[in-house]
């Protein structure tokens, strides 16, 4: 499977891993809240990266104070009407100073994509029957944004009264 980081098509290296299947040796695994939350001291003893995923209903303050143990945290996006990814993204860069990969999976709209990652979200994993190609247009349809976030872009008021825009 492709996923997009940053908007550049990349194999996926991580696993996902249900909670009755055993952990492959050496890979980058991804488990669910509840198998980390029951084998979290076993889980942290691998020589491998780890990754949580989080379902829409479980706040990422479930795992505030593990997140320095994880070096991804999955959100799922279950349907498009359903946004809190979108917040706990925001908690998790803003709040938590959450640093490590965030990625989206589910149902990941290319509609929502640029919006994605300017709430934090690093990677998506498109659904397999979606075009990548234009996950990657859909980086390009706005340019300049009302709203702040941290993505360190400039919001239209910024670009307005800055001394650019005085000057000409």
């Amino acid at each position: 499977m492709t996923v997009l980081k940053n908007g550049v098509a990349q194999p996926n290296e991580w696993v996902r891993v249900a909670d009755d299947a055993a952990l492959p040796d050496g890979a980058k695994v991804i488990v669910s809240l509840e198998r980390w939350q029951n084998e979290r001291d076993a889980l942290r003893g691998r020589n491998a990266a780890i990754g949580v995923s989080l379902k829409s209903d479980q706040s990422p303050l479930l795992i505030a104070d593990d997140l320095d143990q994880l070096s991804l945290v999955a959100l799922e996006f279950p349907k498009f009407t359903d946004g809190r990814a979108f917040s706990y993204a925001r908690v998790l860069r803003d709040r938590l100073k959450y640093r490590g990969e965030i990625r989206a999976f589910g149902q990941v709209l290319r509609d929502q994509y640029l919006f994605m990652l300017r709430c934090g979200i690093d990677t998506i994993e498109p659904p397999a029957e979606k075009r990548v190609e234009g996950y990657a247009e859909a980086l390009r349809e706005f340019s300049v944004f009302y709203q702040p976030t941290g993505d360190q872009r400039r919001t239209a008021i910024s670009l307005r009264h800055s001394p650019e825009s005085a000057a000409a």
